[in-house]
């Protein structure tokens, strides 16, 4: 097949059998057009089924239950604006000179659209503690925004749970422990890695099956100065669309993200 009628029956969600197309050059363009007919087909079907029986999109349905299972457990959901100040993003030591600066989607000189939720909570945390003495539990769901490259694996839209624990036992054990609560609600197995980030340093990430839903990491942090924060603290980010990647077991996030062409993974424009 030539690379365009490849891509065409991926988008269709063709399994390898539908890609491994033996048939001579002058019969291709037909068995091409006699495969892309049947998947259009069944598309057809599934669409139709999904609006006879409505569900809530899968990633707002995975965000509720980890929201639900988080307030559950003590933790206060915030909520913390879209548009962030060049100022907050340098606190998180994204200036001109760190190759995130250009993932950035400014909307004029000074403010941006987040590209992750860290600079909010950083600022509840410093807030909270003017009135507030006691352990903090907190986390925030949302948009988050970055040039990405386009990738099987990326979105410029995507969505991140953060979640944060200020207090004394805060450190690698507790850590580990939120790790295993909040997987634990999604009921997947994963394996913990550390690995290396732009803006914290070392973490530790969660990977499922091959691929990382989570980067999670520990304070005391040369970030903390910055953004007023001087006690410990364990911390988690994880990516709803990748953890649906990995738990449907889908080939291209693109399926799970925020769509114009697909409705629960199946596509749309027919």
């Amino acid at each position: 097949m030539t690379k365009a009628q490849e891509q065409r029956l991926y988008e269709l969600g063709a399994d390898p059998d539908d890609m491994d197309l033996d048939a001579p050059a002058d019969q291709r363009d037909a068995c091409f057009a006699e495969i892309e007919t049947r998947l259009m087909g069944q598309n057809r079907k599934k669409v139709s089924q999904i609006l006879e029986n409505p569900v809530r999109n899968q990633v707002r349905r995975l965000e509720t239950t980890l929201a639900d299972a988080l307030v559950a457990r003590g933790f206060q959901e915030v909520c913390t604006p879209h548009m962030i100040t060049k100022e907050a993003l340098a606190r998180m030591g994204i200036d001109e000179d760190d190759p995130l600066f250009d993932q950035v989607f400014w909307l004029d000189r000074k403010k941006c659209l987040r590209p992750m939720l860290a600079p909010g909570l950083y600022t509840m945390m410093r807030t909270l503690r003017r009135s507030y003495r006691g352990p903090l539990y907190l986390f925030e769901v949302g948009p988050c925004y970055r040039r990405e490259s386009h990738g099987n694996k990326h979105l410029e839209q995507f969505t991140m749970l953060n979640l944060v624990e200020v207090s004394p036992q805060a450190g690698i054990p507790r850590l580990k422990e939120i790790i295993g609560e909040l997987m634990g609600v999604i009921e997947v197995p994963y394996e913990l890695a550390e690995e290396t980030s732009e803006v914290y340093g070392t973490t530790v990430d969660i990977m499922v099956d091959g691929i990382e839903v989570a980067s999670c990491a520990v304070g005391p942090h040369p970030l903390d100065q910055a953004n007023g924060i001087r006690e410990p603290w364990a911390g988690v980010g994880l990516g709803l669309e990748r953890v649906l990647l990995a738990t449907r077991k889908e080939a291209n996030i693109k399926r799970v993200g925020s769509s114009l062409v697909y409705l629960e993974g199946v596509r749309v424009d027919l």
